[in-house]
């Protein structure tokens, strides 16, 4: 809860603490006090404890608004970063935010003969296998493009280019992949994988660790026509 809502209840503590004091004083002078009946002393007395009882139940609610708000406050609070966390993980699943961690570069240059689509995506597959959370693709001198779960690959009609998403890339080719590197790395590396099919065909494979890898490129999702959540 706020400094304000603590500054209220602290002025309410107190307004009813100079009540206690303004009825205290009502009831008489030491003087009159001193001349009244037994039955009065009594009444004052009763009437002094009766309003005491109340205010300490005045006082009780008052604290117990007081935890419930600051219960509340840091509720809502652990909710909207929960919110944020969830939409922030789901717009670098879905390729519209940026992302950033370990991971690897990974550079692809034919050699003899082009690097097919399908070996492009032989490596997407295995690098998401092992753990990928966030990947790109960049060509000689293009533009990097996002590759999310939609992503697709084709061999262009021009010799050593590839179309990704539409964009058409040239080689060599570097995909850029947040993740463990060590497992990412291990599952690029096993025989007859990626790796071992661009050697074979005269091609090398450099794979290179880095803290902070960027993922910058960003994806147009586009608004959902049929798809809604499931009630």
């Amino acid at each position: 809860m706020g400094k304000p809502a603590n500054l209220v209840i602290a002025l309410l503590l107190a307004l009813l603490g100079f009540g206690v004091a303004v009825q205290f004083k009502a009831g008489g002078s030491d003087a009159e006090l001193s001349s009244a009946r037994p039955e009065d002393l009594v009444r004052i007395l009763s009437d002094l404890d009766a309003q005491q009882d109340r205010l300490r139940g005045e006082i009780s609610d008052l604290e117990d608004t007081q935890r419930q708000l600051d219960s509340g406050a840091q509720g809502r609070d652990a909710a909207l970063a929960e919110a944020r966390k969830r939409a922030d993980e789901l717009g670098i699943l879905a390729g519209t935010l940026p992302a950033e961690g370990p991971g690897l570069q990974i550079d692809l240059t034919p050699g003899s003969e082009a690097i097919k689509s399908e070996t492009v995506l032989d490596a997407i597959e295995e690098l998401r296998g092992a753990g990928a959370e966030a990947m790109q693709i960049a060509g000689a001198g293009g533009p990097a493009v996002r590759i999310v779960a939609s992503t697709y690959f084709v061999d262009a009609p021009e010799a050593g280019r590839l179309v990704v998403n539409g964009t058409t890339i040239a080689a060599p080719y570097t995909i850029t992949v947040i993740g463990g590197p060590d497992t990412m790395r291990t599952a690029l590396n096993i025989p007859g994988g990626v790796v071992d099919s661009v050697r074979q065909h005269g091609g090398t494979v450099s794979v290179r660790d880095m803290d902070p890898v960027r993922v910058n490129a960003l994806h147009n999702a586009g608004a959902l026509q049929y798809a809604k959540p499931a009630q």
